[in-house]
């Protein structure tokens, strides 16, 4: 087996020694032909159109001869035309609550949101708001604030119009509480059993459409809580009208390892299902004192008394508000922040569902590829204004094509608007120095084993893995390109491992320092499952780093393996060059990256990283410090590990590679931070990231 590297422009010289590793499992590839299969379906496209004249008041009285529909600049035929008017009238006053106390355990929750029938006008001039909480985000006080929020809403807010349906998200799966309701006493009910849930209630059924018990891959929050919205909103896809996502969280961190075709793929299903997203930020108002408070203790330095704690505190609160806002701007919706009315974030949402028109047409471009339509609406001889979906993704379709079909189809899929997010992928990007001007990039990404496994439960005997890989500039231009094939056996005891084992692949390429974007694709060609990450990759120039000790970035591993176990190679000529540029690779023995940075004390942790002595004639000792953080607390603190040689002379590199015992750490989550001294040269660097580790 082996891979080709194609650039343009500039040459780059790429590590081409690719190997697929699942705890070291012996696999045995058969060929298999593929069948073709071509199926035919037609999709309504719907859109919720609202009209409003010059004084901001909506047009009533239009028919769909008044609209004018084009998609992509051709004429569309409207065939579904409905007026939704929402006039908004009091209610009457609730009675008192329910009691917190219930005589049995919360039925299991429902998977789906109930479709309504041709017909069915249960909807007519409805306003649907779906109250959606992340329960697998907000602490307790978070949590207890964003549903008192909602049983204000439903007493003294809501409005003859309103109908209300209950989500939630946490243990890695969506569920609806309740379906869409104008029933406030059942809703106040099922509001009470989150506030205050029984035994049993923990312990219901955990089979959703979402999540999987992969706990390592549940690290990956971000990703998680984004996939978890996604599910959702392909929920709400089954009815027609305007839906108002409110968002209940703690922030929404992209920090760290983000998946950007998460986010686009969130945001394109929310655009197709005329969901409109409202976040709440749980946290209300935050006052982050600079010295501490009395649930934690001062973290000390000068840093508190410059400002520079204060002021990275809350640059970690912007960030992670960031995506909240751009989930609410990209669909058409507000996002309340720093406020202690969370209450506010679901009048918003209703406000701003004003009486509307729903449009829907079938198209006239019927292809399922994936790409961007654009969408246009006017209304004849009058004018008013007009706010309505501008664009949207078509249906993507990958089915079991010819071989020359499937590469097609993979090679679009690398180049789609809407990224495909169907099978999960994690993926970590390192960097060191080769030379003055070039730096290797080892990538290494992890599959969840269970996802492959699916392709057993439709009769295969093994199943085929895609990978598919471009890496942009800052310009766009492609600089370098990864493409390759494996297969993998699904028989005996590879299948039953498989089932709570990841596959990891991996590869390399130099680049030169600079900006660059990185989009990475998986398909299971038995099932066509498609996974996509995408993320931003800053190489440094780490020859202008002056005043701290130039340092590459540090992997962190739990495993080390021979090259002889690896599945495949890439060729004699090719592997060798692999060996040579890899610094994870020495003496046929490669450093496994822990992508998912999850730990097991009962085995050691092994880190690597490259310190450079860039002026160097002779080598300067170095040392290195490995601490666990919890907050502020150093909960772990190892001693120091020195090196005294082993300097590369043309790269200047020095090589620093760790092995450290974890039984002494207690299971948790950690910032795991290393320390790198250098006496003589009196320069220090240091490197921090999130680790977990389990028993």
């Amino acid at each position: 087996m082996h891979v080709k590297h194609f650039t343009s422009g500039i040459w780059r010289r790429g590590a081409t020694a690719l190997i697929l590793w699942c705890l070291a499992l012996p696999f045995l590839a058969q060929d298999q032909p593929a069948p073709f299969t071509v199926k035919v379906s037609t999709r309504l496209v719907v859109q919720a159109v609202s009209v409003t004249d010059k004084d901001g008041k909506a047009v009533e009285g239009l028919t769909a001869e008044d609209f004018t529909l084009t998609e992509d600049n051709v004429p569309q035929t409207i065939s579904v035309f409905e007026f939704q008017k929402l006039e908004d009238t009091a209610l009457p006053a609730l009675t008192a609550r329910p009691a917190p106390v219930f005589a049995e355990a919360l039925q299991p929750a429902n998977t789906r949101i109930t479709p309504v029938p041709d017909g069915d006008a249960r909807y007519q001039d409805r306003r649907l708001l779906a109250l959606y909480f992340d329960l697998s985000a907000m602490d307790a006080i978070e949590r207890f604030r964003a549903l008192t929020s909602a049983q204000t809403f439903i007493e003294k807010e809501m409005q003859g119009p309103d109908m209300v349906a209950l989500f939630t998200y946490s243990n890695g799966a969506v569920r609806v509480r309740l379906d869409f309701t104008s029933d406030r006493a059942g809703l106040q009910e099922a509001i009470l059993r989150l506030l205050y849930p029984k035994e049993a209630d923990a312990l219901e059924d955990m089979s959703t459409d979402f999540g999987q018990n992969d706990s390592e891959f549940n690290l990956f929050n971000t990703d998680r809580q984004l996939a978890a919205l996604q599910t959702t909103v392909n929920m709400l896809g089954v009815l027609k009208e305007r839906k108002s996502l409110i968002y209940f969280a703690s922030g929404l961190n992209l920090s760290g390892v983000d998946n950007q075709a998460q986010l686009r793929a969130t945001l394109n299903a929310a655009r197709r299902a005329n969901v409109v997203f409202f976040p709440v930020d749980a946290r209300g108002l935050v006052a982050a004192a600079p010295m501490g408070n009395a649930s934690q203790s001062s973290p000390g330095g000068l840093g508190m008394y410059t400002g520079a704690t204060a002021m990275a505190s809350m640059r970690v609160l912007q960030r992670s508000q960031d995506a909240l806002y751009t989930l609410a701007a990209d669909t058409g919706g507000k996002a309340l922040l720093d406020s202690n009315d969370l209450s506010a974030g679901i009048v918003r949402a209703q406000q701003a569902a004003a009486s509307y028109y729903i449009l829907g047409y079938y198209p006239t471009n019927t292809a399922k590829d994936g790409r961007l339509r654009r969408v246009k609406i006017t209304l004849k001889n009058r004018s008013a204004g007009l706010s309505y979906r501008e664009s949207y993704y078509s249906d993507k379709e990958f089915s079991r094509f010819s071989e020359s079909d499937k590469e097609r189809q993979l090679e679009e899929a690398l180049m789609l608007g809407d990224p495909i997010t169907e099978l999960t992928i994690a993926m970590e990007l390192n960097y060191f120095q080769l030379n003055k001007a070039e730096y290797f990039v080892p990538l290494a990404v992890k599959i969840p084993g269970n996802e492959l496994v699916l392709a057993q439960k439709e009769g295969a005997e093994r199943t085929v893995i895609d990978f598919i890989g471009e890496v942009k500039d800052e310009s766009g231009a492609t600089v370098t390109n990864l493409r390759d094939k494996v297969e993998i056996k699904l028989k005996g005891e590879t299948a039953s491992r498989l089932a709570s084992s990841p596959v990891q692949y991996d590869a390399g390429f130099s680049l030169f320092p600079g900006k660059y974007t990185i989009k990475f694709l998986a398909r299971n060609a038995e099932t066509g499952r498609i996974g996509t990450f995408q993320s931003d990759l800053v190489v440094p120039n780490l020859n202008k780093e002056l005043t701290r000790l130039p340092m590459s970035s540090v992997v962190l591993s739990s495993q080390r393996v021979a090259m002889t176990d690896a599945l495949f190679n890439a060729g004699k000529t090719k592997e060798a060059r692999a060996q040579a540029a890899n610094p994870l690779i020495e003496d046929g023995v490669k450093l496994i990256p822990s992508v998912t940075r999850v730990f097991s004390r009962a085995r050691d942790l092994y880190i690597y990283l490259q310190a450079y002595e860039r002026d160097a004639v002779t080598m300067h000792p170095l040392a290195a410090v490995v601490t666990f953080l919890k907050g502020e607390e150093v909960v772990f603190e190892s001693p120091a590990f020195t090196v005294t040689d082993g300097m590369d002379p043309k790269s200047k590199a020095v090589p620093l590679k760790v092995s450290l015992p974890l039984e002494g750490v207690p299971a948790g989550e950690y910032v795991c931070q290393i320390t790198v001294l250098d006496p003589s040269a009196q320069k220090a660097a240091f490197w921090q990231a999130p680790v977990k580790i389990v028993p």
